[in-house]
């Protein structure tokens, strides 16, 4: 067994193996948002793993994080619903593909409704 791998602590929790630092505040492996290559905002339908319930799924943003965060704001508020930022796009609950697509083209994006 070669030196001191420590991969949990009873006082951190489990321990990063290249920084050493707890997962959380770890610094070498920082979560960062996918933008495709191809320019293309994907509006989809998903409702796997949620009984039934569909959400609108927006993949393929080009903007940053915290742009992604105001348009996911200003959805929701335009969709009366909730939602939540994913790291490939935004999650918004219901099915809301018709005015999320309108809203999208009206800035400029080129948008395609992905899916069924």
């Amino acid at each position: 067994m070669s030196g001191n791998r420590l991969v949990y602590s009873s006082e951190q929790g489990r321990v990063c193996p290249e920084c050493r630092e707890a997962v959380a505040r770890c610094r070498c492996r920082q979560p960062t948002v996918k933008v495709p290559t191809d320019g293309i905002v994907r509006v989809g339908r998903e409702t796997k793993g949620r009984k039934g319930a569909g959400v609108t799924i927006i993949t393929g943003l080009p903007l940053d994080a915290d742009g992604v965060k105001a348009l996911a704001k200003e959805l929701k508020q335009r969709c009366g619903s909730g939602g939540t930022v994913r790291p490939d796009g935004l999650e918004l609950q219901g099915d809301h593909r018709d005015l999320v697509v309108g809203f999208l083209e009206k800035k400029g994006w080129k948008v395609k409704r992905a899916g069924g």
